[in-house]
């Protein structure tokens, strides 16, 4: 069985594929979602696809990387570091909150939590490709504060973890027990709000 440790085999088609099973993974989910609808929405053969996936877990595995890190270039990208603390906080707490809030972004987490018992390795690689990769980006970031004099932070990746957590506050528990799928503008700034203010209460200079 292939794991994140396999070196994964590209092509021409290897961004149609992943395109393909993203969309079926969206709308059908992991269970339900087959390899032969997967072809049909790539628009490529089941050979084509076995080609650049040996199974179904593993094909999830990569759309999932993919799209962790898609969103957390995108929020690279769209925030002005130079932008006054508060400001650049606000944003990576939104950033945060709107994905782990996101139709897909909850799939992730839920078939990766569900499946973690008989595929460890999906568990991992998304730590790796999702919560790992924001640490390092705030800790990135938080690196640039220190210099600047805008935070005091003695250990930075323990206050990114934090941060993380803060920005989680009352979205995730709802999502993670199926308590809702969908939350409003105003809850996730009064989240991410909160966020900030907390952890500038703690680091903030």
């Amino acid at each position: 069985m292939p794991d994140g440790a396999v070196e994964q085999k590209k092509g021409r088609k290897f961004d149609q594929v992943l395109a393909g099973a993203r969309s079926v993974f969206l709308s059908d989910g992991y269970e339900g979602a087959s390899v032969d609808d997967i072809a049909k929405a790539a628009g490529v053969s089941k050979a084509t696809l076995y080609s650049y996936f040996a199974d179904k877990r593993f094909l999830f595995l990569q759309v999932a990387k993919a799209e962790c890190c898609t969103q957390a270039e995108r929020a690279i990208a769209t925030i002005d570091m130079n932008a006054p603390v508060k400001d650049v906080l606000y944003r990576a707490a939104r950033e945060i909150g709107d994905f782990i809030t996101s139709e897909f972004g909850m799939r992730i987490f839920r078939v990766c939590v569900g499946e973690g018992g008989r595929f460890p390795e999906l568990g991992q690689q998304f730590y790796e490709s999702g919560p790992l990769l924001v640490r390092d980006r705030l800790v990135a970031y938080f690196d640039l504060a220190i210099s600047k004099g805008d935070l005091a932070i003695a250990d930075r990746t323990l206050a990114a973890d934090q941060f993380n957590e803060l920005c989680r506050a009352d979205l995730f528990p709802r999502m993670i027990f199926n308590m809702t799928d969908s939350f409003t503008d105003a809850e996730k700034h009064r989240v991410a709000t909160g966020a900030v203010d907390v952890f500038l209460a703690k680091y903030g200079v």
